[in-house]
């Protein structure tokens, strides 16, 4: 069930109520008893629990690279493309 926010016009007064979404809106001041107490409008708030959520996700590990690096990049060896395979030669002496 949310927790709404009212306020009292004439007096001030404020207070945050348990309500389902389908009760009908308090009008009544608990403090002075005028039909003047207003929803505020609020901010939601919210909290990402368990996982599957960025938040939580790298908590017991490493987080993974980004891509950046910190310092010089360590060479991969050579530097030289891998040899495509060798294509036959295309000779005259062809068998019929």
């Amino acid at each position: 069930m949310p927790i709404y926010a009212y306020r009292c016009e004439e007096c001030g007064f404020a207070k945050d109520v348990l309500q389902k979404i389908s009760d009908p809106q308090l009008t009544e001041c608990p403090s002075c008893g005028k039909s003047s107490f207003k929803k505020q409008l609020t901010a939601a708030g919210f909290q990402l629990k368990g996982t599957g959520w960025y938040a939580t996700d790298f908590r017991g590990g490493t987080p993974p690279a980004t891509g950046v690096s910190s310092g010089p990049a360590a060479p991969k060896g050579d530097a030289a493309p891998a040899a495509a395979p060798a294509a036959p030669a295309s000779g005259g002496n062809k068998a019929d």
